[in-house]
């Protein structure tokens, strides 16, 4: 009897132990220090930018809204697209937001949130040339000046479909499409609602293939570590939540529409 009970307590211990492992500390540490430490480039509109002090943008709407569900205040991190899953590896915060595309290579090594803003690539160009570009072939010729920012699924896009053209880079994204707009780029490859929201903004920039992007249509979503189920529950939870209540369709009228 002893050795049987002893049994059940050792398999008991073991359950608990590996529950634990499993669970990590991440979501003690934030209910402790009540703080979720926010990760994003804030150089991605309408979904991050940095603005002042702080962020504005969709993203930030619906990750403060999120943060209010769980009791908790945000301590922003800056970060950028070349370092974007390095910084959430190694702990430098808690969350990844700001325009992140779900695709494989991400969710292979990160949890991500469910998908919001269908997108396609789509270009970015000067509105008293946009009838020069009307297919990738226009795009991917040698005279083509497209300026690229690094890190992300953007440069991916031109380092594998625009070969033949003059790529250059420039590490401020929210600067490109002022550069497209004064003549020293001519395209600039982005998603739907970035190069929409700078179309809007500035008549001489102009978003081509809108209606049919560059792409299949892909969703954005919030990075998330894989260290701690618990967390990763109640991330879920708060999402859904703000989503029940109204809270991302809000966000989506406010910066989407």
């Amino acid at each position: 009897m002893r050795t049987h009970v002893a049994l059940l307590c050792g398999i008991a211990a073991c359950a608990t132990a590996l529950s634990s492992a499993i669970a990590g500390p991440r979501l003690d540490r934030i209910q402790e220090t009540k703080t979720l430490r926010v990760g994003t480039p804030g150089d991605y509109r309408p979904f991050a930018i940095k603005d002042g002090d702080g962020y504005a943008g969709h993203d930030i709407d619906v990750i403060e809204q999120m943060a209010k569900e769980m009791g908790v205040k945000i301590s922003y991190v800056q970060t950028s697209w070349p370092d974007l899953m390095n910084d959430l590896q190694a702990d430098k915060f808690d969350v990844a937001v700001g325009g992140i595309t779900r695709n494989v290579g991400r969710i292979g090594k990160v949890d991500m949130l469910p998908g919001y803003a269908p997108f396609g690539k789509v270009a970015l160009v000067p509105t008293a040339d946009q009838a020069k570009y009307n297919s990738l072939a226009d795009l991917n010729r040698p005279g083509v000046r497209v300026i690229k920012n690094p890190g992300g699924t953007n440069e991916a896009f031109v380092l594998a479909n625009l070969d033949a053209a003059q790529v250059s880079t420039h590490e401020k994204n929210a600067e490109i499409p002022g550069l497209i707009a004064e003549g020293k780029g001519d395209v600039m490859i982005t998603e739907t609602y970035e190069a929409l929201h700078y179309a809007k903004a500035d008549p001489r920039v102009t978003a081509k293939f809108v209606d049919t992007p560059l792409t299949p249509k892909s969703y954005l979503g919030f990075m998330l570590p894989v260290d701690d189920a618990d967390y990763t529950r109640v991330m879920q939870y708060a999402w859904d939540i703000v989503d029940q209540r109204g809270g991302l369709q809000e966000a989506k009228a406010r910066w989407l529409q």
